[in-house]
């Protein structure tokens, strides 16, 4: 580091010599280089975080662009893992970055998850589990952060020091009960707040400064620009459960993941195939040969076919079109993967 001695100086004036070199010396891990891991990895790896594992299997989509700041147009199409890795060597070369493309899943999460520190800066519930289990039974400190519309929840977790992820969400809800951010929409601000936000924890949690957002969840509106902070509490019940089971998980409906279609495919298909989107998307594009049934529609008793195949934008809504319609009785249901955003992929 002696040679970019420079590049700390007005964060050593701040923080000390000793403190800047155990930030030189920690590795922490971020789950996901989309919106809240753009601000978070910038500020960190700008800090002078010595080694940073970033895991992600997305690619850089032109949507991503407004709030996934640490991306730029020439990055389309690429791994968000790879463009990360290269925006922040830019930024800092004295950093040492792992870049992971691949979901993190089950067990292979106790190999992949290492350091003192871990982001979750995920955008789904299965993930934002299995990174609590890894980290409680690794014994190391994980910062959360979830964005819904104008508002933002973030919290650190660390079992045997303070509450777990599960002592607030003991259990994914139902796929499509909460919106994604294809649906309910984000504003790149509000990214950038919480993101930076977890990267102060993670410097705190490093060097010992301050107070660790443990035991409470912090509450952002950004639309009224307050703070609000809310107990947590730990229970023995939850951790005993944490450390002695597998991650708890959503249900999934069975999908297609590559069906390869051809714009024919299901036009004379003795299969249907059901867009769950709501009208005005379906007259925007949709599949040939696919029937729109809305997902509003179904919610309101609407049936389809058995043996039909869902798909809506992005995967999400179809997912909880075959459990309605499940419950209903209808058989032989499945939804493709990734919705009309696959298909036209």
């Amino acid at each position: 580091m002696g040679g970019h001695r420079v590049r700390y100086a007005r964060q050593e004036t701040l923080i000390g010599p000793k403190l800047q070199e155990k930030l030189f010396d920690a590795h922490v891990t971020c789950i996901g280089a989309g919106g809240l891991g753009s601000p978070a990895l910038q500020y960190l790896a700008a800090a002078g975080i010595g080694r940073i594992t970033i895991i992600d299997d997305d690619h850089v989509d032109e949507s991503n662009l407004h709030r996934q700041v640490l991306h730029n147009t020439a990055d389309v199409g690429r791994p968000k893992v790879e463009s990360a890795r290269d925006a922040l060597l830019a930024l800092n070369p004295d950093v040492h970055i792992e870049a992971v493309h691949q979901r993190l899943r089950w067990p292979e999460a106790m190999d992949l998850i290492q350091g003192q520190v871990v982001l979750d800066g995920s955008d789904n519930f299965d993930t934002r589990h299995i990174v609590s289990t890894a980290c409680a039974r690794k014994g190391i400190p994980h910062i959360w952060a979830a964005i819904l519309g104008f508002d933002a929840q973030m919290s650190v977790f660390w079992a045997g020091h303070g509450p777990l992820y599960e002592d607030l969400f003991p259990q994914p809800p139902q796929p499509g009960q909460v919106p994604s951010c294809a649906q309910a929409g984000v504003l790149g601000p509000l990214v950038g707040v919480m993101g930076s936000a977890m990267s102060m924890e993670a410097i705190k949690l490093i060097t010992g400064l301050g107070t660790p957002l443990l035991g409470t969840l912090a509450y952002y509106s950004s639309l009224e620009q307050t703070w609000d902070h809310i107990p947590l509490r730990s229970s023995s019940t939850t951790l005993n459960r944490v450390l002695s089971e597998p991650p708890a998980t959503q249900p999934h409906a069975p999908t297609i993941t590559d069906p390869a279609f051809t714009d024919s495919a299901f036009t004379d298909s003795a299969t249907p195939l059901i867009d769950v989107r709501e009208p005005h998307e379906y007259a925007l594009t949709h599949i040939p040969g696919a029937q729109n049934v809305p997902l509003s529609a179904i919610k309101a008793g609407a049936l389809v076919p058995n043996n039909a195949v869902l798909y809506c934008q992005a995967g999400i809504r179809s997912e909880q079109a075959y459990f309605l319609l499940s419950e209903r009785g209808v058989t032989g249901l499945r939804s493709l993967r990734g919705g009309i955003d696959a298909w036209e992929g």
